[in-house]
């Protein structure tokens, strides 16, 4: 069995490991080739092209690469098209990989969409697109199984690989055991995110937050998981300016023990706010985008959060800050109010636990299932 995936950044490279390692288990011959990260390279990935050509967030960074990305996603057409596989499955990326997959699926290839695009937030129309691109949609979360009801989309929600490895009960003791920070302590873990342009972003006022965090009587210590070798100068350097690097532990990764052990978080709104969730740590949400980009992105989308626990919940059970409002006094202020308020960080825990047990579903097998039934499936009808 021969099997084409792409993935785009580090989340999706890690919801792909977990489908091919699940995909091997019950195909042991099975070969991957495509775009993915470390972790799908772990599973045996026969790399095309290097993950960080696809690695890029806004309209405006997403433009400046238009024609290179445009000859990548026509040679990766060629190459499939003339020489099929069993199936392919596109990791998150939407742009480019539903375009690919229209393209690919309509020369006879079986296609799977792996995350759904938010759809249910903005652009709706963009279903009709889906509907003509994928074979079948695998979704993380209940609610977009549902919005996909009757759309002529074939949808399944496998759940979320991350509520699998979580624990429903953290253990905080343990967590800082490991990182060597004290059980009474002040913790504040700081993730300014995966990509540089997010860390560009940011990674400024997550500073200043952190100094002025630490002017506290009960002096906060932060510990910041580097999410890739790449970003580790920059947030160094912003760290060291706003004086607060010797307050700092680095980590090289390790968002789980990081989110775990904190008192609160101060997060880039993404993946990262799904697992300080499933930490049932409290949180605050910080995004910023280019100024086109946010104006755009205002004038479509059409639900109120953005960030992942608001939307499970279906209320702000956390603060979202975006754009002016992302700078260093209101970010501080509003971890404060966590710190300063644990009947408050219980209660939210207490949410965010049940939230947990709603995405806990052995995702990695039931993506590898509805993966090998759509191939086999297809595989039976050209027969």
């Amino acid at each position: 069995m021969r099997v084409a995936i792409v993935a785009g950044e580090l989340s999706g490279d890690a919801l792909g490991a977990g489908l091919m390692r699940e995909l091997r288990v019950r195909r042991p011959e099975v070969v991957f080739e495509g775009i993915g990260g470390p972790a799908m390279a772990g599973q045996g990935l026969d790399s095309l092209e290097p993950m960080e050509s696809l690695s890029l967030m806004g309209l405006t960074e997403v433009l400046r690469h238009l024609p290179r990305l445009l000859r990548l996603r026509g040679d990766l057409y060629r190459r499939w098209a003339d020489d099929p596989p069993d199936v392919f499955v596109g990791v998150d990326l939407p742009d480019f990989n539903l375009s690919l997959e229209r393209r690919l699926r309509a020369a006879g290839v079986p296609t799977v969409h792996y995350v759904s695009p938010t759809v249910w937030a903005w652009r709706r129309g963009r279903v009709r697109g889906i509907r003509r691109s994928v074979d079948r949609m695998l979704t993380l979360y209940p609610f977009e199984e549902a919005f996909y009801a009757g759309s002529g989309v074939d949808a399944v929600c496998v759940g979320h690989p991350a509520a699998d490895r979580y624990p429903l009960e953290p253990d905080t003791a343990a967590a800082r055991a490991r990182l060597g920070v004290p059980e009474a302590a002040t913790l504040v873990a700081l993730l300014p995110g995966s990509r540089r342009s997010e860390v560009g972003h940011l990674m400024e006022s997550f500073a200043g937050a952190a100094a002025i965090l630490a002017r506290r009587d009960d002096a906060p210590r932060f510990v910041v998981p580097v999410a890739a070798p790449r970003l580790r100068d920059a947030i160094v350097a912003a760290l060291k300016e706003h004086g607060v690097l010797e307050r700092c532990l680095l980590l090289d990764g390790d968002t789980a023990t990081a989110v775990t052990a904190a008192d609160a978080v101060l997060t880039a709104s993404g993946t990262a706010t799904l697992e300080t969730m499933l930490a049932q740590r409290p949180m605050v949400v910080a995004y910023r985008l280019s100024p086109v980009t946010f104006f755009l992105m205002k004038l479509l989308i059409r639900v109120p959060w953005v960030a992942k626990p608001n939307l499970l919940a279906g209320e702000e059970l956390v603060p979202e800050h975006f754009q002016r409002d992302a700078s260093a006094e209101p970010l501080a202020a509003a971890v404060a109010r966590w710190l300063d308020d644990p009947a408050a960080s219980a209660e939210v825990a207490k949410r965010f636990r049940a939230l947990h047990g709603e995405l806990a579903r052995g995702a990695d097998a039931r993506a590898a299932e509805a993966v090998l039934a759509t191939a086999l499936r297809d595989a039976g009808r050209a027969g």
